[in-house]
């Protein structure tokens, strides 16, 4: 069956989320005085992403709200927990607009999305809010490129769980053999696509190199194409088999 659309992951497939996560807290511990703390850059952003990691995970096992798990984020990264919610919001907040300042598209982005302009449809499917990534998409215009939004924040339920993918390709009218997902985790985004149905794409930009200060992501599960770049992508979609897909994709 043919691939008719596309479903896209946003953070560190669309946008370069660790570039301006890491860009971001930089700044903001600097302006905080308390950058010294933390060692080095990637030291510190490896830390802030280990209590976003865990505390996402209380939110979405339904242990925590949204709000709470990003207060708790910033107790445990200050080894504060009796902050109190108003001022962990704020130093959030002071954050959030260093991090905001960073924010870019891969130059690989908007060359693929016009190549397939015409001949596939396209939509989101992230496990962030609508809250920030409508926002965030529109302020990288990239937003009117995509049919649908949709988040697993307001769906109850967030990849790699094949109910996500699902809801994703209902939305898109779409059976999920007829839909590619593209996203830069093999796990959450290869794999829970392809136990979904879907075509899986695992964009891996670092090419199976260890990026700074984080572990490297081994071979693609398999069934799971995998490509370094978005050039790549029409020709996974073409039904190309040079990129380590399962054979018989059309």
């Amino acid at each position: 069956m043919a691939i008719r659309a596309v479903l896209w992951d946003v953070d560190d497939t669309l946008f370069d989320y660790t570039g301006a996560d890491t860009a971001g807290l930089r700044v903001h511990l600097e302006r905080e005085g308390i950058a010294g703390r933390y060692g080095a850059p990637h030291e510190a952003l490896a830390l802030w992403r280990a209590h976003t990691d865990r505390h996402w995970a209380r939110f979405a096992a339904g242990e925590t709200d949204f709000q709470e798990q990003r207060r708790d984020r910033v107790r445990d990264f200050l080894g504060q927990p009796a902050l109190s919610g108003a001022e962990a919001d704020a130093w959030f907040a002071r954050y959030v607009e260093h991090y905001q300042a960073a924010w870019t598209v891969f130059p690989d982005v908007v060359p693929v999305l016009d190549a397939l302009a015409r001949s596939h449809r396209h939509g989101v499917l992230s496990n962030s809010s609508l809250v920030n990534q409508d926002p965030k998409l529109r302020r990288l215009g990239l937003r009117e490129r995509f049919e649908v939004l949709v988040c697993a924040v307001e769906l109850g339920v967030s990849k790699p769980e094949a109910g996500a993918f699902l809801a994703a390709c209902e939305a898109l009218d779409l059976a999920p053999e007829e839909v590619a997902y593209v996203g830069d985790h093999p796990e959450i985004d290869g794999r829970g696509a392809r136990d979904a149905g879907l075509v899986a794409v695992w964009l891996d930009r670092a090419g199976g190199h260890v990026p700074a200060g984080g572990p490297g992501r081994g071979p693609a599960p398999q069934g799971v194409y995998r490509i370094t770049g978005l050039a790549q992508l029409p020709a996974v979609l073409a039904g190309d088999t040079r990129f380590g897909a399962r054979s018989g994709i059309r």
